[in-house]
């Protein structure tokens, strides 16, 4: 018990050596567990339209992916209604550090996309699920 005084120690590895456990970090861990990739998503739409073709589908999916990142470059918003806004958010350029020998590095300017969640996505994630009798 008295080893997280010994060493340099974060507050959740403390937390956890006290035997709490943080319902949010086991939430986090549920979510990126259950993380789905390109390939998972277009079995998944096979699955859900038998009378397609997986090739199709990826074309399709491929071709969605593509134009909301054209749009991006062209500086454009990109708005799925009910599902959220896609938008690329410029940095300016900046001087930063090197981790290994602390030398000053001149980092040049990016665009970073950004996603916001719609407002009925948002109330379709947080939606409470009534437990059935």
């Amino acid at each position: 018990m008295a080893n997280w005084r010994s060493k340099k120690c974060t507050a959740a590895e403390i937390m956890a050596q006290l035997g709490h456990v943080d319902p949010l970090d086991e939430d986090r861990a549920n979510l990126q567990a259950s993380s789905v990739i390109k390939s998972e998503l277009i079995q998944r739409i096979c699955s859900q339209n038998p009378h397609l073709y997986q090739r199709d589908i990826d074309k399709i999916v491929s071709a969605i992916f593509d134009e909301i990142v054209q749009a991006l470059r062209r500086g454009d918003r990109v708005e799925l209604r009910g599902f959220g806004t896609f938008s690329a958010k410029l940095r300016g350029p900046r001087q930063g550090r090197n981790p290994r020998t602390g030398a000053a590095v001149a980092i040049g300017k990016k665009a970073v996309a950004f996603f916001k969640t719609g407002k009925d996505m948002r109330a379709r994630l947080n939606q409470e699920t009534v437990p059935s009798d």
